[in-house]
């Protein structure tokens, strides 16, 4: 077998690890989703485990944890981790040291971690102790479980998705603002799902004002609620609105200073902040480094044509998550108003992805193409 080649057991445990992965979505922010499985020379499992709530153990520890739950010996054994042991001292120590002393003598792990306090030196540490790493495999699987926190790592900024449930002819709500529902029950679903993959749900005021949302996960099982971000200039976010009425970190962004009222909304523990940008409105760039620093993955976008517009003309969205019911609502709102193009070239484009039944609806992922956004200098 060459170097970079796993067994067939590995491989396995490989898809084992990544089923365990996926179970940290919705518990780990702001740290990656991670899965670890442990095997035994003759291919038994001899402990498995996920990534924690932040400042909680990581997947390799959990792993190890559960070895020793069951009385088994570790020296030896072959660690199956879907990303980089950590080689750095946060909350929890570095998970590289704890699969060496433990006596793990091969670590096959799919994809480096981009985070720069680790960027390789997990496995430089790992190998300087005498295990054999094999680096690669499923490395696309971690990838797409953990685009927010890669891109975070890498860009500075939470990955972006926007999500809009439309007709086939492309609108979101009659003229009259009535949307309550386009898509299926089966379609909303599937859509709470997406909203807790997330860190944050970002909305604007204009959504609050005219649907009243809760905006939360209750349609799946939720480990805990993703944080609300309100894009509200003006800081008009009535006291009333039902938002209130969920446990989850707030952040209300505005553009136009009310020291009254921005100690009105902290007073009922909503975190303000003002960045104001052309127009009086909130600079949605400085918006999302901001939601990045504050260990943002991925930020789901559930708002109005108008934010909506904005954040496809500023380049800032990532990822179309578009639900098509089988209808034609005829006039009415569009899913994003990003006003007239004179030229065919200056079209915004974007990659299928996926494209999938759910329900009677079709669910479809696009990519934005082109390079991504970066920070703008301070």
């Amino acid at each position: 077998m060459k170097p970079d080649e796993i067994t067939s057991t590995e491989a396995d445990a490989l898809a084992e690890a990544q089923a365990l992965a996926r179970q940290a979505v919705g518990l780990t922010e702001p740290n990656p989703r991670v899965g670890c499985v442990i095997l035994a020379a003759d291919g038994r499992v001899l402990g498995r485990g996920h990534t924690q709530p932040a400042g909680q153990a990581h997947a390799e520890v959990m792993a190890l944890a559960d070895a020793a739950a069951h009385g088994h010996d570790v020296r030896g054994a072959t660690a199956v981790v879907t990303l980089e042991p950590c080689a750095h001292q946060g909350r929890t120590g570095p998970c590289c040291d704890a699969l060496a002393s433990a006596g793990i003598a091969r670590v096959v792990a799919s994809l480096r971690d981009p985070n720069p306090l680790v960027a390789g030196q997990g496995f430089a540490r790992l190998r300087a102790a005498g295990v054999q790493v094999v680096e690669g495999p499923g490395a696309e699987a971690t990838r797409e479980l953990n685009i927010g926190f890669i891109h975070r790592m890498t860009h500075g900024l939470p990955w972006v998705r926007l999500k809009v449930a439309a007709s086939l002819d492309g609108r979101t709500a009659l003229d009259n603002g009535a949307s309550q529902w386009i898509t299926s029950p089966e379609a909303r679903q599937d859509g709470h799902a997406w909203r807790l993959r997330a860190g944050a749900v970002l909305t604007g005021i204009g959504t609050v004002l005219d649907d009243d949302p809760l905006l939360d996960v209750r349609l799946v099982p939720a480990p805990a609620q993703p944080a609300l971000v309100v894009v509200d200039s003006r800081l008009q976010l009535p006291n009333e609105a039902r938002l209130w009425g969920v446990q989850r970190p707030l952040i209300v962004y505005g553009a136009v200073a009310d020291a009254a009222r921005q100690a009105e909304l902290a007073a009922r523990g909503a975190t303000v902040v003002l960045l104001p940008g052309p127009g009086g409105k909130v600079d949605l760039a400085a918006l999302l480094q901001d939601l990045a620093a504050r260990g943002i993955n991925e930020l789901h976008v559930e708002a109005g044509h108008k934010l909506n517009g904005s954040l496809l003309r500023a380049g800032l969205v990532n990822e179309l998550l578009a639900y098509l019911a089988p209808c034609l609502l005829g006039a009415g709102r569009p899913l994003a108003e990003i006003g007239t193009l004179a030229r065919l070239d200056d079209r915004l484009v974007f990659d299928f992805t996926q494209v999938d039944r759910v329900g009677p609806d079709v669910r479809l992922l696009a990519r934005a193409r082109g390079p991504r956004p970066t920070p703008a200098s301070n």
